[in-house]
Formats: C-alpha cells, sequence, structure tokens
C-alpha cells in the first residue's frame, strides 16, 4: 500500500525524523491559512501517489507540481491552479493523475541534497540501505548512469542497524561533524520507522544538509506490506483509493490478485507462477497482456464470476484467455463460475480456454454446452495464439 508524501512524513514525525514544518490543504483558503500561519516563504507540493511531480505538467497547461510561494497569497494561487486539475509526470503515464490535496510546507535553505532509501533485497534476504550524493534525481538515472556514487550497506534481520554501518554510509557521503551527528540520528529513527511500520520502502529524496549543520527529510514516500496492515490500522487507515485504478480496487474487495496492465489479452489463471508464464507466452506470440490475475487455488465459483466480471470491466481488452491447471481447484468449478458472469454480462469478445487436471473434461463439456462461443484449446502454446489471432479478427 501506497501513502501521499504528507501521511508518510507524519508516520517519520512520530519516530523523531526531522522533516519541515507542514500541513495539507484541500482547498485554496486552507493553503493560504496554512501558508500564513508557517509564514514566510513556502513550497507547495500535489499529492499524488506518483514520483517527478516538481517537473511534471497540468493538462490545464501549468507546469510544476511543486511550486515556492513567497507569500500566502501565492500559495492560494498555486494551490488554486494545481486542486482539481489533472497533473501529468513520467509516472503516471499520459492519462496523469487528479491532484485532490496539496502540502504546504516550509521553505529549507538547502546546502546540499542527498538520496536515502531503505528496500528489501531479495537476493540477499534482508534490507539494503542506499544512499547517494546524488540527490533530487531519480535513483534509477543515477544506478544507470554513475553507479559508483549510490553506496549500500545491507542490514541483518536479527542483528538490526549497527553503528559502523552509519559510520560508513555517512563517510561515504562524505558527512563530518554536526552534520555527520545529525545524519546519523536520522538514519536510526528512519531505520527504526521502516522496521516497526512493516514498510517495503522507506524512500527519502532529497535528503537535505542545511548551514546550521542539520539533516532534513525534505520529501519522503513509503510503501507498506499488504499482508502486515492487519497489526497495522492506524497506518490501513491512510488508503487513498482515488489514487488507486478502480478495477484493482474492486479485485481487492473480493479477495482476487489483480494488478491493471497496457495490453488487451485478458488474462485469468490459476496460480501466480502459471499466470507470469501465460504473460510470458502471450508476449512470445506477439500479444500484450491487459492484466495478471490470479484467482488463486481454492476459487470458487462467486470468486471465479467476479474476477471474470473485472477482467471484461476492462476496455482495452480485446479477448480473453482462461488458463486453468486444475489441482487443487477443480476445473469445473471454473467453468460454472465463467458461465455464471456470462449470464449477468452480454459476452462480446472471443474467449479461449485451456482447462488441465481434475475435472477439465468436465468442465470444457460445460462450456460447449453453453450455447456461449467459447474457444477451446489443448496447450497454453495454442492458447496464446489463438487468443493474439482472436483480438484481430483472424
Amino acid at each position: 500500500m501506497k501513502v501521499h508524501e504528507y501521511q508518510a512524513k507524519e508516520i517519520l514525525n512520530k519516530y523523531g525524523v526531522p522533516i519541515p514544518k507542514g500541513k495539507v490543504a484541500f482547498s485554496p483558503e486552507e493553503a493560504y491559512q496554512i501558508a500564513k500561519d508557517i509564514g514566510g516563504v513556502v513550497v507547495v507540493k500535489s499529492q499524488i501517489h506518483a514520483g517527478g511531480r516538481g517537473k511534471g505538467t497540468f493538462k490545464s497547461g501549468f507546469k510544476g507540481g511543486v511550486k515556492l510561494a513567497k507569500n500566502a497569497e501565492e500559495a492560494r494561487d498555486y494551490a488554486s491552479k494545481m486542486l482539481g486539475e489533472i497533473l501529468v509526470t513520467h509516472q503516471t503515464g499520459p492519462e496523469g493523475k487528479k491532484v485532490e490535496k496539496v502540502y504546504i510546507t516550509e521553505a529549507s535553505d538547502i546546502l546540499k541534497e542527498y538520496y536515502l532509501g531503505i528496500v528489501l533485497d531479495r537476493a540477499k534476504e534482508r534490507n539494503v540501505i542506499m544512499a547517494s550524493s546524488e540527490g533530487g534525481v531519480e535513483i534509477e538515472k543515477v544506478a544507470a548512469e554513475t553507479p559508483e556514487k549510490i553506496f549500500k550497506v545491507w542490514v541483518h534481520p536479527l542483528l538490526g542497524l549497527q553503528k559502523y554501518q552509519i559510520r560508513e554510509l555517512g563517510f561515504a557521503l562524505g558527512f563530518s561533524g554536526d552534520i555527520f551527528k545529525s545524519f546519523s540520528e536520522l538514519l536510526e529513527k528512519l531505520y527504526k520507522a521502516h522496521e516497526e511500520s512493516d514498510a517495503t520502502l522507506t524512500e527519502i529524496n532529497p535528503l537535505i544538509t542545511t548551514k546550521e549543520g542539520k539533516v532534513i527529510a525534505l520529501d519522503a514516500k513509503m510503501n507498506f506490506d499488504d499482508n502486515a496492515l492487519a497489526r497495522h490500522q492506524e497506518i490501513a487507515s491512510l488508503r487513498d483509493i482515488s489514487e488507486e485504478d478502480p478495477l484493482e480496487v474492486e479485485a481487492s474487495k473480493h479477495d482476487l490478485n489483480y494488478i491493471r496492465l497496457d495490453g488487451t489479452i485478458g488474462c485469468m489463471v490459476n496460480g501466480a507462477g502459471l499466470a507470469m508464464a501465460t504473460m510470458d507466452v502471450i508476449t512470445l506470440e506477439g500479444g500484450k497482456p491487459a492484466n495478471f490475475l490470479d484467482v488463486g487455488g481454492s476459487a470458487t465459483t462467486e470468486r471465479v464470476k467476479n474476477a471474470f466480471r473485472i477482467l471484461l470491466s476492462d476496455k482495452n481488452v480485446k479477448s480473453v484467455l482462461i488458463n486453468i491447471f486444475g489441482g487443487i481447484v477443480r476445473c469445473d468449478v471454473i467453468a460454472e463460475g465463467v458461465l455464471a458472469a456470462a449470464k449477468e454480462i452480454e459476452i462480446k469478445l472471443p474467449v479461449v480456454v485451456r482447462l488441465q487436471g481434475t475435472n477439465s473434461e468436465k468442465g470444457m463439456e460445460l462450456l460447449k454446452n453453453s450455447g456461449q462461443n467459447f474457444i477451446t484449446a489443448k496447450d497454453l502454446k495454442e492458447a496464446a495464439s489463438l487468443a493474439v489471432k482472436a483480438q484481430k479478427g483472424m
């Protein structure tokens, strides 16, 4: 689960991580009042679940989702140009995201910008802390162009973050004196916040130093493990479904593993590994998958019906591939779910079905006798090829 910048900073602030003073606003007048209370120069920051806001462009033509305002009046003016408008960045795609709130923060006297992030390294099975002197830039760009400027330490899950690792990163970034001490304190608190909140990503970009010898988290991004939210109700309550894909939100209500993609072939599969393989074979056959959809190993008729309904709700889908291996789940249950959905939704798209395993023959018989024009396949390669051809009207 993702949260907004202001929400991430509220969490970090509870752990004592130094952040600029700020507050979220939902209207230009609120932005004016917050800026007035802060006083002096403030920053008006669009709040969406995407990076690149500062370089983004609104569909209205207004440029920049992050603006420096000299006073409260200017903050109100910027807020009025952002709120309710669609902001397009390199991470949102051309469709952009609607800005429904802005974050008003005090301006900081920046000496230098850095990058600091914590994420799980799955290959080494432990968290890795990454730091770089190239702050304010996408870390992917730094990794591609100047990888030697990224410093990493891996934290043992039982031993936790060690003092020598903090010193290693601090010295690598060139810190000394008060700035080194400030960085050390910040990193300890940041790692504690990451661990105790079950975060999967904690990113500060930029992390800044000031002329007063302080280190401050100027920006913040946090993602959380969905499976751990049951023990973090205060974090779960921060979920903003307006920032999520409507079909993915609907799928989560039915405990379906669904991720929308930008292709045209809708996929319904049981098992994450088989789903990935299905998408790979579709690509090899010249098509593009429209989604990842795993109905799970204990699929019921109702669950399959909801999955099929969600899949067909995607307007980009031109054909459907149902690929089921019946190990735990029965193929006839899958077929019953598809037919139940077909009764509620008028299916105008070609549907290719491949069923193998438990009760596969019974499932195929149900589909053949349904009166619906399903296309059947014996193996995955044939099924993918038929789905690609079907969407082209061949």
